[in-house]
């Protein structure tokens, strides 16, 4: 644990130091002794010390200081540490501003100079104070922090990016917290503040940062050891993970690359209860977790916040090119890429994305709208999952499901629980055609189909999960994908016993291969697939094996 600094400040030297050494003498094993010069200087001090979040227990200050008194120093300094005990060092000429400030900033105690000997005059008053400090200061939170607005688009991807990687952190709202709004405006000097804001426990900050930076910032790895591998894998969900794993267990020098947070959007999910061999069920995040160490140990690369944008093929070898020009290559490409969420077309919904309006389960956000209304938007398992994670913290949770039922598209057992969730309300055959508000969802107008009745929904957050777009762009133009952008592999690409266009070799594709040979694709991304977290993991185990036929061959 950070040691809490005792801050000292006074004008002249031989003071300054004299208290500097009684402080240490008596506190050094439990406290950090800090010393000032003067009030600007001590403020430049602390100001430091809040962005690195280093708890401040004690001010002791001199009070007849030129340009800042004591007194006027402590006025400032408690925006930033508002529970910090205040001592002031006085002179007898100076009892009366001393006692007029108890009042006017909250000041704990008063010391006359000199306070020989400090084991009478000293040490006990601050051990008293420092005590009750102690007792009724939580120690601030020890990594990442991150400050801005519930409503900031910007804001929200940090958050989940974070969350989906499982880096803790620190929720800083400065709409809602003076001493963070004080914190965040004092790193701008007065120029105007542009969120989100990181801070770091080494005292540095990011800001408005990308997802890249902030990767690296946070120890992750965004760059590859070699330039060359046997196995790339571009995806990093359950079907990328399972390729992972069993590359890099059977021999294969392995790296997979992720352009946000390993899981995909299974990762997301806040319970996933049919998953073979955890009876309880478990979390997307924790399946992760456990993938991402198996799959590391096992001697796999993990790059993230790295995105493939482009794929080529030269002879025997297959190359990706990143989006920080980075270029890679491979003997055999795993496409694993998996979907996202598809946006909905309606008028107001850009606008506020971000800001009340979220696309899949944006766990995050969820404790943000405790007591509130959420709308859910959609009716396959991912919804029926997030419409259950949310009535934990929202007063009501209606799902808005486009088709007549929930057993269209969704398990039985989510069926089952949301049925006997109280606070879950399902409207079947209901759409979302339009959202209002200014800088914040404020209501959502829907339309039951059934009856053509359009009415108005007040709700201040719309968690959106319907339909599934792959991502596919980087194998655009390079191999076969049907008229969604789905990923054909093995049977799909013979037409009429013909073999793929510009196939040579002397045999059909492998069931997850691709039309250019070498290059697999596995999970959601691939046309025909069953959209299933074990079903993915299977395909990601089973691609390697025709991996291993492919290499073989070459």
């Amino acid at each position: 644990m950070v040691k809490p600094v005792i801050l000292t400040v006074d004008d002249e030297p031989q003071v300054l130091n004299a208290v500097a050494r009684d402080l240490r003498a008596h506190f050094r094993s439990d406290y950090r002794i800090v010393s000032a010069g003067s009030g600007k200087d001590a403020l430049d001090v602390l100001n430091q010390l809040k962005q690195r979040n280093t708890p401040v227990a004690l001010f002791l200050v001199d009070q007849r200081m030129p340009q800042m008194t004591g007194v006027e120093f402590l006025e400032e300094a408690q925006k930033l540490y508002p529970d910090t005990r205040k001592v002031l060092l006085t002179a007898y000429a100076d009892t009366e501003a001393a006692i007029a400030s108890i009042n006017k900033v909250g000041l704990d105690y008063y010391l006359m100079k000199p306070w020989d000997p400090p084991e009478v005059n000293l040490y006990p008053i601050l051990d008293d104070l420092l005590g009750d400090w102690w007792a009724t200061t939580p120690m601030p939170f020890e990594g990442i922090r991150v400050a801005g607005t519930l409503w900031s688009p910007g804001s929200h991807t940090v958050k989940d990016f974070l969350a989906r990687n499982r880096i803790p952190y620190q929720w800083l709202d400065i709409e809602k917290d003076g001493e963070s709004q004080t914190l965040v405006e004092g790193l701008f000097g007065g120029e105007a503040v542009r969120l989100p804001v990181l801070f770091f426990p080494d005292g540095t900050s990011l800001i408005e940062p990308d997802l890249a930076e902030i990767a690296l910032k946070a120890g992750m790895q965004t760059m590859a050891a070699a330039p060359f591998y046997d196995l790339i894998i571009i995806g990093g969900g359950p079907a990328g993970l399972g390729a992972a794993v069993y590359g890099a267990s059977e021999g294969l020098s392995t790296v997979m690359i992720e352009r946000e947070a390993t899981g995909g959007q299974a990762g997301t999910s806040s319970r996933i209860e049919n998953y073979l061999g955890f009876p309880r069920g478990l979390t997307g995040s924790d399946l992760a977790t456990r993938a991402v160490a198996q799959a590391r140990r096992l001697g796999a690369e993990i790059l993230t916040a790295r995105e493939v944008v482009g794929v080529r093929v030269e002879d025997a070898s297959r190359y990706v090119t990143l989006n920080d020009g980075t270029e890679l290559g491979c003997r055999a490409l795993v496409v694993a890429s998996g979907v996202t969420n598809q946006k909905l077309d309606a008028p107001g919904v850009e606008e506020l994305t971000g800001a009340g309006i979220y696309y899949g389960a944006a766990l995050t956000e969820a404790a943000s709208y405790r007591g509130e209304h959420v709308l859910v938007v959609g009716g396959a398992n991912s919804a029926g999952q997030g419409a259950m994670f949310f009535s934990r913290y929202a007063s009501k949770v209606t799902m808005l499901v486009r088709a007549s039922s929930l057993a269209k598209s969704m398990s039985q057992y989510l069926i089952d629980q949301i049925g006997a969730t109280e606070n879950i309300e399902v409207l079947t055959r209901h759409t979302v055609v339009e959202v209002y508000g200014q800088k914040r969802l404020e209501a959502v107008a829907v339309v039951n189909s059934e009856t053509g009745e359009q009415y108005r929904i007040d709700a201040p957050a719309l968690f959106l999960f319907i339909g599934a777009v792959p991502h596919s762009d980087c194998v655009a133009g390079v191999v076969e994908r049907n008229s969604a952008g789905f990923i054909m592999t093995g049977p799909d690409l013979m037409v009429d016993g013909k073999r793929p266009k510009g196939w040579k070799l002397p045999r059909d594709p492998y069931l997850l291969e691709t039309s250019v040979p070498g290059i697999f694709a596995a999970g959601d991304v691939r046309q025909g697939a069953t959209r299933r977290v074990a079903a993915a993991v299977g395909e990601g185990a089973n691609v390697v094996s025709q991996v291993h036929q492919y290499l073989r061959t070459v």
